[in-house]
C-alpha cells in the first residue's frame, strides 16, 4: 500500500510541477508571435515583402503552437490573417501583406 501511495503522490507532484509550464508555454508562443508580427509589419511598411513573409511565417508557427496549447478565437483569426500576409508577401504585395499582418497583430494582442 505504501508503494502505491508513493507512486500516486509522485505522479501528482509531477503533474503539479508541469501544469504551470503548459500555461506559460502558450503565453510565450503568443508573445513570440506578436514580436515576429511587429517585425513583419515594420518590414512591410518599408516595402520588403520577402522579409515580411519570413517574419509572418515565424509568427504563424508560434501562433499555431499557442492555439494548440490553448484554443482561442482571436488566435484562430490571427492565424488566418498571418496566412494571408504570407500569401501576399509571396506575391510581392507588401502593402496588402502589411494590412493582414496588422490585423493579425490586433487579434494576437487580444489573446490572454
Amino acid at each position: 500500500m505504501s508503494r502505491r501511495f508513493f507512486v500516486a503522490m509522485l505522479g501528482f507532484a509531477l503533474a503539479l510541477f508541469l501544469m504551470p509550464q503548459v500555461s506559460l508555454a502558450e503565453e510565450d508562443h503568443i508573445a513570440e508571435a506578436i514580436t515576429h508580427t511587429k517585425q513583419a509589419i515594420d518590414h512591410g511598411k518599408q516595402g520588403h515583402a520577402d522579409v515580411l513573409e519570413t517574419h509572418a511565417d515565424a509568427a504563424l508557427i508560434h501562433a499555431e503552437a499557442g492555439e494548440k496549447a490553448k484554443a482561442n478565437p482571436h488566435t484562430e483569426e490571427a492565424i488566418t490573417h498571418l496566412k494571408q500576409a504570407i500569401d501576399e508577401g509571396k506575391k510581392g504585395n507588401a502593402q496588402m501583406a502589411t494590412t493582414h499582418a496588422e490585423a493579425a497583430l490586433t487579434h494576437l494582442e487580444q489573446v490572454k
